[in-house]
């Protein structure tokens, strides 16, 4: 239940910043917030990460659903004992349903923080993007960890 609060969060702070951004900026507006790093700055995306597949909706609709589902049936027949998994499917799960909402109702995903990495201008994103994110991330390491693990156990019955 807690994963499904995560996700829950995650969507309502996700939609709360968006419809600030489109309330209260004009679009390409951007607000200093630490100067050559981070800035606030209404953008909008009709495709998926970096702008790939601009304006292909239905292929993210559908994605999107299959994802969706993929997420509950995992969260739903994950063991109690992995709540670090559990985070990052709720962090995921929020994420995909954050950017589902927008491309649903307003046929576009809304981004708005603009980071600078030295010189490099990184793609607009917003905090679906960042559950995202930090849901694959945990994800990936947690199995990685969990592939050694399984090998050291492994090893040391031999």
């Amino acid at each position: 239940m807690i994963y499904y609060i995560i996700a829950l969060l995650i969507i309502l702070v996700d939609q709360l910043t968006k419809w600030a951004i489109v309330s209260y900026m004009n679009l390409g507006q951007s607000i200093t917030v630490i100067e050559n790093f981070l800035y606030i700055t209404s953008h909008r995306n009709r495709g998926a990460a970096w702008g790939i597949l601009q304006g292909q909706m239905w292929f993210f609709y559908i994605i999107t659903v299959i994802v969706v589902a993929i997420l509950v049936i995992y969260i739903q027949r994950l063991p109690k004992q992995q709540r670090l998994m559990g985070i990052a499917l709720g962090l995921m799960l929020g994420g995909a349903i954050g950017n589902f909402i927008d491309r649903i109702f307003r046929k576009e995903v809304v981004d708005f923080i603009n980071t600078y990495i030295f010189t490099y201008d990184f793609p607009i994103f917003n905090i679906a993007d960042s559950a995202l994110v930090v849901g694959v991330g945990l994800v990936l390491i947690l199995t990685l960890l969990e592939g050694k693990q399984e090998k050291e156990t492994s090893n040391e019955s031999i």
